[in-house]
């Protein structure tokens, strides 16, 4: 007699990385200056679907643009570039001493600014209430900074990088 044990590490894969987005999104938007009032009432549809997405494997990228309200210009935006099937150690980890070290090199934000979260996702995902299509501002005049894995989920983690002026 065997006995064959299972877990489905995926589904614990995408709940942490999830999570760690959306933890990740806060810290950035609290250390730089603005209010997470939009962030936090907007937490159950933005947690739905990325978690949805993560699990069909179509999500892309999460972008937290940041702008002008005045005009709608861009002035600094964080992506996390979503990757399948990466090939870590096994281990579970989130790096925000690295996000805190460059939001501080970055500088912080105008309060008057205002923020989005936008992701771009492959064609055949599911369509979430609370989602709608958009295109992201533009990046002219902004340099990109890559600050390597922030999130690693044992086989889902996140590239990060930010923009800056």
């Amino acid at each position: 007699m065997s006995t064959f044990v299972s877990v489905n590490t995926y589904t614990h894969s995408v709940t942490y990385v999830t999570d760690n987005i959306l933890r990740s999104l806060k810290l950035i938007i609290l250390l730089s200056g603005l209010s997470p009032e939009k962030l936090t009432s907007d937490w159950v549809t933005l947690e739905k679907g990325i978690k949805i997405w993560l699990q069909e494997q179509c999500l892309e990228e999460v972008y937290l643009e940041v702008f002008d309200p005045r005009n709608g210009k861009l002035i600094g935006r964080w992506d996390f570039a979503i990757r399948y099937g990466f090939a870590g150690d096994g281990q579970f980890r989130v790096d925000t001493d690295d996000i805190r070290y460059h939001i501080q090199k970055a500088g912080v934000w105008p309060s008057r600014c205002d923020y989005r979260i936008v992701v771009s996702n492959k064609p055949g995902r599911t369509d979430i209430l609370g989602w709608s299509q958009t295109s992201l501002r533009s990046t002219d005049g902004l340099i990109k900074q890559s600050i390597g894995t922030t999130i690693d989920g044992s086989g889902l983690s996140t590239g990060t990088s930010y923009w800056r002026t």
